[in-house]
């Protein structure tokens, strides 16, 4: 069963179609066509971009999403170079170690000037939190040695709600907006939206550093089933529950009540799981009854380089609203469509 897809988001696809086809020899220019090339956004592949979105907009060079590596014993992987994450759910079940890594300021480098190279004006580079990953400091590092101007963004979370803030990236950039416009639009979308998750054991995240060895300790002697947050860039606790049925039935009701607080019509809902997409896909269905007025939530695995730290099980809701019009600033025409999901 693929990813699925925010069905807003359709039309960014429709919109590629059509610059396409007017690249053709002899076809009409299209009338935004001058503006379509300022600016180029870079991600890194903690975002969980559903693999279909990511094809369909790195087509033109506008999306470049650079991939984090993950150490299984002594053999590195790259997201998307291989199929690593049956390699990574056997690892974990058998103990072998598994670590992450941020990616070189080398693969940054060559994205920064393949977006100069391509015409674009300036690069907006978004990230996973820096309290979690060196990645946004490996970026910066890159952007120094380049003659493109690049704007880098500690998104300060992980998962779809990175991801949700480099949608609306690649929705500004392709209306035309410059980097600052950009930066502004995905910052505020990312400044919406909150991840909570669950995870069966606390083991994995305390191997990473993500967690002290205290909390780890705690959990594993009272069988506690943790519900936690990432706030301000960290993992946090939210709850203690002490089974696996009421954890997920309270990250349930924790999202739910989230995502109801914000104005009608406007919550967006994303599922990650790892090794469980049966659970994901019917807690997704739950959240959808209890959110009728919210799109379908999107489900998809957690990518490898998060897989790695939360472990086999993990449930994860990332709840956003949608992406509005920069302040002042009215969409070109046929794009406030994109601009309002």
């Amino acid at each position: 069963m693929p990813d699925r897809e925010p069905p807003g988001w359709l039309w960014l696809r429709e919109r590629l179609v059509r610059l396409r086809q007017a690249a053709r020899p002899g076809a009409a220019p299209e009338p935004v066509r001058a503006m379509a090339a300022r600016t180029a956004v870079v991600t890194d592949s903690a975002a969980a971009l559903p693999a279909e979105w990511v094809r369909d907009f790195t087509v033109d060079g506008r999306l470049t999403v650079v991939p984090m590596p993950v150490m299984v014993g002594a053999e590195i992987y790259g997201e998307g170079e291989d199929d690593i994450a049956e390699t990574i759910a056997v690892a974990l079940a058998s103990g072998l170690p598994v670590r992450t890594s941020r990616p070189s300021p080398g693969q940054f480098e060559q994205a920064y000037l393949a977006a100069a190279a391509r015409g674009f004006e300036s690069v907006v580079s978004l990230h996973i939190s820096g309290e979690l990953s060196g990645t946004a400091d490996s970026a910066r590092l890159a952007a120094a040695k380049v003659g493109i101007p690049v704007v880098v963004v500690d998104s300060r979370t992980v998962g779809m709600a990175q991801g949700m803030g480099v949608q609306s990236a690649v929705v500004a950039a392709a209306d035309g907006r410059g980097a600052e416009e950009v930066r502004t639009f995905a910052e505020e979308r990312l400044a919406r939206t909150k991840v909570y998750f669950y995870v069966p054991s606390l083991e994995q995240l305390r191997r990473g550093g993500r967690i002290g060895a205290a909390a780890s300790l705690w959990g594993t002697m009272f069988s506690i089933k943790p519900i936690l947050a990432v706030d301000g860039g960290k993992v946090v606790p939210l709850e203690k529950v002490r089974s696996a049925p009421r954890a997920i039935a309270r990250l349930e009701e924790i999202a739910a009540a989230d995502a109801l607080s914000r104005p009608s019509g406007e919550a967006r809902i994303a599922v990650h799981h790892f090794g469980n997409r049966a659970e994901a896909e019917q807690l997704a269905s739950r959240l959808g009854q209890r959110l009728p007025d919210c799109p379908p939530a999107q489900i998809s695995s957690l990518p490898a380089v998060l897989a790695a730290h939360a472990g086999l099980g993990v449930l994860a809701v990332i709840v956003g609203e949608s992406s509005t019009p920069l302040p002042g600033a009215g969409p070109t025409p046929g794009v406030a469509g994109a601009l309002s999901t």
